[in-house]
């Protein structure tokens, strides 16, 4: 596994709930979704998480290979809640029905 410097995703707090993001970062449109999927899949191993909530804040754009992990994070874990989409975010999330699946929150993680 990745040490957190090298890693796509910030682990901010782990356990049954895990809580994970983008350091503020936005996301790429290179990122390869294969790894972030492999670290996402590793956290939730490495400590038998069943919630796994995500923190958007400071991504403004979600690339589509992106949206589609998103939606794949449910074979991972029992809920998958997401935190602070952007505006434009929360329309993808919309028009995906994402947001249908997977809460919505606003609030400081």
């Amino acid at each position: 596994m990745a040490s957190n410097e090298e890693r796509i995703i910030k682990v901010y707090q782990a356990g049954e709930l895990t809580v994970v993001g983008f350091d503020g970062r936005d996301v790429l449109d290179d990122v390869n979704v294969a790894t972030f999927k492999t670290e996402i899949a590793d956290v939730v191993r490495d400590n038998d998480c069943r919630v796994l909530a995500v923190d958007l804040t400071g991504v403004k754009l979600v690339p589509s290979g992106l949206l589609g992990l998103l939606a794949s994070l449910r074979e991972l874990v029992s809920e998958v809640h997401l935190y602070n989409p952007s505006p434009d975010v929360r329309e993808v999330l919309e028009i995906t029905r994402l947001d249908q699946i997977m809460p919505i929150h606003e609030v400081e993680l």
